[in-house]
């Protein structure tokens, strides 16, 4: 009786295992076919693979830690002024600054070792959130999310948006005086959504994602990640305007984690491949709106 009651359990456990691993491919492999979508005009941009721009504001994983590195530019030199850490800011994604030494910070993971953030995503745990940090307050004020990732604010600064890798969806949050953010919707994209970035001008949300999030985590250079970039129009209406403005099966780009505009320009960046500049306006005429 004991020895079958041990083979039961073994059954219910690797039927559960089994049942964790197709729903973990069905999310890391979004169901859509990449058909390419290119705007009129887009070229690789050169000379980015000897490394990046620093910026003001940096996301810093040093030995598994997280930290977040404040800069200042004097003329041509650049000042490292302050590393923040705190027990809240345990894996930080991606941050949004409010002012001086406030921002919003998505943590991507609860657990910080490798091997049980990894079980976290596959068993898919919606336990990743967002920290609001001052030099005078930190603390939670979003959760429930699956692997948050990029966060953006909104022009007027009313509201946040965001990512929601595994989820394939941007969440929308509005922000308060006190700092707390509360859930207005969530938008369903079918893609794993990865970095967000918002025209100042028109309001629109800019999304770098994923279609095919296996072949990011198993790399195989003859068979590469793709890349997709959408545009959200009206975002915070009843039915926001979603559309593909590049796609590529990762013959041209691999791997796309944010996209940027200004102007007609935009510009897409990756995990690890090159960074392709597009205009987007239509042949012989004006910039599309």
């Amino acid at each position: 009786m004991a020895k079958l009651l041990k083979l039961m359990a073994l059954g219910l456990a690797l039927a559960f295992l089994g049942e964790r691993f197709v729903t973990f491919r069905r999310r890391m492999n979004v169901s859509h076919q990449v058909l390419p979508v290119e705007p009129p005009s887009c070229h690789l941009i050169q000379g980015l693979d000897r490394g990046g721009a620093v910026f003001l504001y940096v996301v810093n994983h040093p030995r598994g830690m997280s930290t977040v590195e404040i800069f200042e530019f004097q003329g041509d030199a650049l000042l490292h002024l302050k590393t923040i850490t705190h027990e809240l800011l345990s894996s930080v994604n991606d941050i949004v600054v409010l002012g001086q030494e406030r921002f919003y910070a998505t943590n991507d993971h609860y657990f910080t070792g490798h091997f049980l953030s990894q079980l976290e995503l596959f068993l898919d745990l919606q336990w990743t959130n967002v920290v609001y940090y001052s030099p005078d307050e930190v603390k939670e004020v979003a959760s429930g999310l699956g692997f948050a990732n990029g966060i953006a604010l909104s022009p007027d600064r009313k509201h946040v948006y965001v990512a929601a890798v595994t989820a394939h969806s941007i969440h929308v949050m509005e922000r308060h005086n006190d700092w707390r953010l509360t859930p207005q919707k969530v938008l369903h994209v079918g893609t794993l959504v990865d970095n967000l970035s918002v025209d100042p001008a028109t309001g629109d949300v800019w999304a770098g994602c994923h279609p095919n999030g296996m072949k990011l985590l198993a790399y195989d250079p003859a068979d590469p990640p793709g890349s997709e970039v959408l545009r959200i129009r009206n975002i915070l209406s009843p039915r926001p305007a979603v559309s593909t403005v590049y796609a590529n099966n990762g013959s041209v780009l691999q791997g796309s984690t944010v996209a940027a505009v200004h102007g007609h320009k935009m510009l897409v960046g990756t995990v690890f491949h090159k960074a392709l500049c597009c205009d987007l306006r239509a042949p012989g005429g004006p910039p599309r709106k």
